[in-house]
């Protein structure tokens, strides 16, 4: 936790400066302030903080965390919750307890009884990966208009009256893999989508991103079937053989969702790995040894530890310490990887 006496020193200027500067008492020069004010913000330094972690200890709060599937059933979410687990042993120092649940991906019933448990539970506020069904969202609106904190994390229902969103900008992660499809491609392509779920609405941007990509820049690039495979390899692979069987003038995919596994073992199995560029996300441990292997020709990774992490950090600012978050969306770095610069 960082403190003035830190700031100064990192400032070049007495703690006594940097309180006046904080705390907008007196006249300080306008680039030491400057300065101090920069330090500050890159530590993430609020004045009273001490008192502010004690305030929230004696709130013993605790937050609800709903995530898609397992880490068995999707692996990117092993990050995910890396992110969470972390984050969630460091908010136990200040009595903050968190409660990870997990929801089919197909199933808005189950997701919104499970919002109905963890409110039961005398939680203070939520994070959750919505399913992007009519029935999900009159809950999520339900809560946030009774003044109920909710974050949205991974995917997003932007007008549910939820806090912020922390994930990744998906729709230009589409228009990303559009790009790349159109460079390892060498302009031209008939493309093979294959999709997690129309009720996830990152599913649904992306594939939105790399068509509409597609139509205004790259127009010698053609999607020219979809598939939906639910996030699950055995979906995966059965409808990829599909559509590699009925249109044989595929000659790459676009992998938009979880169920890479499935996918890349139909197209082994059909002897199509030299014949076929394929472009995914993630980098779980499966993926990238099929990207080193050449199998897959890149990946697009998306930060899942910070998006596990950072909704914890707005919750706990919002009901802890009465601070509003700054902004809406807090997207994830998206970036490409290939065999050269991806570590395995």
């Amino acid at each position: 936790m960082p403190t003035i006496k830190e700031i100064a020193e990192l400032a070049g200027v007495s703690r006594g400066t940097v309180d006046r500067v904080l705390n907008k008492r007196g006249s300080v020069d306008p680039q030491k302030a400057q300065k101090v004010l920069e330090i500050a913000k890159a530590l993430n330094y609020t004045p009273n903080r001490a008192g502010k972690a004690l305030a929230v200890r004696k709130k013993q709060l605790k937050f609800g965390y709903i995530l898609f599937g397992s880490t068995s059933s999707n692996p990117f979410f092993l990050d995910v919750v890396d992110g969470v687990k972390s984050r969630a042993a460091e908010l136990s120092e200040y009595g903050v307890s968190v409660e990870i649940r997990y929801t089919d991906i197909e199933n808005p019933a189950m997701q919104v009884t499970q919002i109905d448990e963890l409110i039961d539970d005398g939680i203070n506020g939520l994070v959750i990966t919505p399913i992007n069904h009519p029935m999900v969202i009159k809950r999520i609106k339900a809560l946030t208009e009774s003044g109920f904190p909710v974050v949205t994390a991974n995917t997003d229902i932007p007008d549910s009256g939820r806090l912020a969103y922390v994930g990744s900008d998906y729709y230009n992660s589409g228009e990303a893999a559009a790009g790349m499809m159109n460079l390892i491609c060498g302009g031209t392509a008939n493309v093979g989508v294959i999709m997690g779920s129309p009720l996830v609405l990152c599913h649904s941007e992306r594939v939105a991103g790399f068509t509409n990509r597609t139509i205004e820049e790259y127009t010698g690039i053609e999607i020219v079937a979809t598939e939906v495979n639910y996030d699950d390899d055995i979906q995966s692979y059965v409808v990829t053989k599909r559509l590699l069987e009925t249109h044989n003038n595929i000659n790459a995919l676009f992998l938009a969702a979880a169920g890479v596994v499935g996918a890349c073992r139909a197209v082994t199995e059909m002897g199509y790995e030299n014949k076929l560029k394929i472009i995914c996300y993630d980098a779980t441990e499966a993926t990238r040894a099929l990207v080193k292997s050449g199998v897959i020709s890149a990946t697009i990774t998306q930060d899942p530890f910070e998006q596990g992490a950072k909704p914890l950090d707005l919750l706990l600012n919002h009901v802890g310490i009465g601070q509003k978050s700054e902004q809406e969306y807090y997207f994830t770095e998206i970036s490409i990887k290939i065999k050269d610069n991806l570590q395995v």
